[in-house]
């Protein structure tokens, strides 16, 4: 038997046995008299044009979708029934149709094989690579008929237009609490289980979501590139910097329902709520009281603990420490008192200041060092050593074992 060489489309993936195959595959003969599209079969061709008429024959019997392809339906009805027959056979992931299992294959492989030819960045799939290069064509195909906001993609049409719906499909099993997108139930489920898979690496601190994390690294590099235009003053953040302009506009667009009390932040809404509700959803597990927000129960359980707390008298957040409340309110002043003499970089805390200056010294330490090899070659001691633990200069203490280094200092 012979060994059959499989043979890509370049376009679509797809794999063939031989050439003639893929040749074949490759001709598209049939052309769509109303966009131009062509097929490479009549059948194809027949199906493409039934976007155009409207037409879908293929109805699912469980919840009334309609579909233009037989296949459709079929992968459709698996999501009825659960089916996923196609199993990835590194990881065990699996997927309702072969396509989809192929695209996350190459999670694993590292193949992106659709490339950008604007700026060289790559992708998974061919749809992939057409939507990124939107952003370089500046297209936005699709209008919400309501707002007329545009988007790149049907599918972020789709999830703007739930806010004009209220459709919030996405339900939370413990809590009730609905979204707009899977991703962000996925992130909303975390405080529920506690994880927290984003960890910050200069002090350790954990979060549910990247976006939450990356916000947090400003703190440590002092980025604050949201800038307010009245007054000036910057946020790490677009939404800090949303909240904060509604002190120069006196808007208030969170309204209570029940009493007309307006707040500039829905956490402060949602926490008003609760007193007309009276609904108390934080026990404490020493004394049984129970509190209105997690952080009313936080800060109840320091009295058991015998802790002292400072309160910020322009936010309310509360603090242990008296040094903490002190480092806190630098945000509400904008006050950054330690300054690097090097860039102009400021910083909020002496911790950070320090994380900063290491590459500074760095590069001063390694400058030492090349200067004082540099009088070395010229002066050419001859009564110079070279252990084999590495060359100790007089003036820097760090040890170079590199080959170059011992070369450069000895005859």
């Amino acid at each position: 038997q012979h060994l059959s060489i499989p043979y890509d489309c370049d376009q679509c993936g797809k794999t063939f046995p031989h050439s003639s195959t893929l040749k074949r595959h490759q001709q598209r003969p049939y052309n769509c008299d109303q966009c131009g599209k062509t097929y490479t079969t009549a059948f194809h061709l027949k199906i493409h044009q039934r976007i155009h008429t409207g037409e879908k024959p293929f109805i699912c019997y469980q919840c009334g979708k309609a579909f233009i392809d037989p296949s459709y339906l079929k992968t459709h009805v698996r999501i009825h029934t659960g089916e996923r027959p196609y199993s990835c056979d590194q990881c065990g992931k699996a997927f309702t149709r072969v396509s989809e299992l192929k695209i996350h294959q190459r999670i694993h492989t590292g193949e992106k094989p659709y490339g950008c030819g604007r700026c060289a960045k790559a992708f998974t799939t061919a749809n992939r690579l057409k939507m990124h290069q939107r952003i370089h064509t500046g297209e936005r195909p699709y209008d919400c008929d309501q707002c007329g906001k545009t988007y790149t993609t049907a599918s972020d049409l789709k999830i703007h237009q739930r806010i004009h719906t209220g459709e919030r499909p996405y339900g939370c099993d413990q809590c009730g609490k609905a979204f707009t997108r899977m991703s962000h139930l996925k992130t909303h489920q975390r405080i529920h289980s506690g994880e927290k898979p984003f960890s910050c690496y200069q002090c350790g601190k954990a979060f549910i979501d990247s976006s939450y994390l990356n916000i947090h690294l400003r703190i440590h590099t002092g980025e604050r590139p949201y800038c307010c235009d009245q007054c000036g003053k910057a946020f790490t953040s677009a939404n800090y910097l949303k909240t904060h302009q509604y002190s120069h506009t006196g808007e208030r667009p969170y309204d209570c329902d029940q009493c007309g009390k307006a707040f500039t932040r829905a956490s402060d809404l949602k926490r008003h709520q609760h007193t007309h509700s009276g609904e108390r959803a934080y026990d404490c597990d020493q004394c049984g009281k129970a509190f209105i927000t997690a952080s009313d129960l936080n800060r109840h359980q320091h009295i058991h603990r015998g802790e002292s707390l400072y309160d910020c008298d322009q936010c309310g957040t509360t603090f242990t420490r008296k040094n903490y409340l002190k480092i806190h309110q630098l945000i509400h002043t904008g006050e950054r008192p330690y300054n690097c003499d090097q860039c102009g970089k400021t910083f909020t805390r002496k911790s950070y200041f320090k994380i900063h200056q290491l590459p500074h010294h760095q590069m001063r330490r390694n400058a030492v060092c090349l200067n004082q090899q540099h009088q070395l070659l010229l002066t050419r001691t001859s009564d110079l050593k070279t252990s084999q633990s590495g060359f100790t200069g007089s003036r820097c203490e760090d040890k170079h074992q590199t080959e170059s280094n011992v070369l450069l200092t000895s005859e």
